[in-house]
């Protein structure tokens, strides 16, 4: 696997080994070892995954406090554009967000370390998204950035007027009111 640095600290693409032939492929989605020899130390406690349709967009969402989640992404059907905002308050990249497409193709994985929203919008007509989370899930600790912030002006790579959009995520503050870590 190989693991690729950002400039957001702590924050990596991981790219596995895929052996592929005529009976299909295989490729190792995790290993604590490989990780840790690149000095990322983390203990998953928990798996989730969500399953949507094309023009869904969920987010941004963290957690804050004692139950702040480090998260795994992957895609096991389709295709994500993957999203985070930096809210850590002292990083050289507070305010920042980064985006990179995860699919069943390119297998890549993308290493969310606590502190920064998290979303993705869905680019295929479905897609399943499975992560793992170093933290249990706790409603309290629940925190959330409006997805269409115009101070981060993200691309989402959705037309308008395709956004599926929770009644729960419509409600969500923009950057100046959301709470920072």
């Amino acid at each position: 696997m190989e693991v690729i640095k950002t400039k957001f600290e702590g924050l990596f693409i991981l790219k596995p080994r895929v052996f592929e032939d005529k009976r299909g492929y295989f490729f190792e989605s995790y290993n604590k070892n490989l990780l840790e020899k690149s000095n990322i130390f983390y203990n998953f406690v928990q798996d989730n995954q969500s399953s949507s349709s094309y023009g869904v967009i969920r987010g941004l969402h963290y957690q804050i406090g004692d139950y702040a989640q480090t998260k795994l992404i992957r895609v096991f059907k389709g295709k994500i554009l993957d999203v985070v905002v930096d809210l850590r308050k002292n990083s050289e990249t507070f305010g920042q967000h980064l985006s990179i497409e995860l699919s069943e193709e390119n297998k890549t994985q993308f290493l969310i370390p606590k502190g920064f929203a998290h979303g993705f919008s869905v680019l295929s007509q479905h897609a399943e998204v499975f992560y793992k989370c170093d933290n249990f899930y706790n409603p309290s600790s629940e925190r959330a950035l409006k997805y269409n912030e115009p101070k981060l002006n993200i691309d989402w790579k959705i037309p308008p007027e395709n956004h599926i959009i929770s009644d729960k995520d419509m409600k969500n503050p923009n950057f100046d009111d959301c709470v920072k870590i």
